[in-house]
C-alpha cells in the first residue's frame, strides 16, 4: 500500500503532516487536505490541549500508545508535523 500525501514512512517511522481545527464541535479526522492531513479537535489552542488531542487522535488511527505519537514541528501554527513510531495506516476493512 502506498502512503497518502500527509504521511511519509521509514521503517516503522511514521511523518505526518497535519492541519490542525482547534475548537471544532467535535474531535475527529476529516481527511485529506492537499498535502497535510485535516483534523479537528473540540479542544481548544490554548496551553497545548489542541496538540495533546490530536496527539490522542493520532495514536488511536495508527492504533499505538499516545507515547509513541511526538509532535515534531508547529507547537503554536496550525501545520504541524507529528512522529509516530510503529502502527499502520488503517485500511478500508478496518
Amino acid at each position: 500500500m502506498d502512503s497518502p500525501s500527509w504521511a511519509h514512512q521509514d521503517g516503522s517511522l511514521w511523518t505526518v503532516r497535519v492541519k490542525a481545527v482547534p475548537g471544532s464541535s467535535r474531535t475527529r479526522i476529516q481527511g485529506a487536505l492537499g498535502d497535510h492531513l485535516k483534523v479537528q479537535v473540540a479542544a481548544p489552542p490554548e496551553g497545548g490541549k489542541a496538540n495533546a488531542a490530536i496527539r490522542e487522535l493520532l495514536a488511536t488511527h495508527f492504533g499505538v500508545p499516545h507515547s509513541s505519537v511526538e509532535l515534531q514541528s508547529g507547537s503554536t501554527s496550525p501545520r504541524k508535523v507529528f512522529r509516530i513510531t510503529g502502527g499502520r495506516l488503517p485500511t478500508d476493512s478496518d
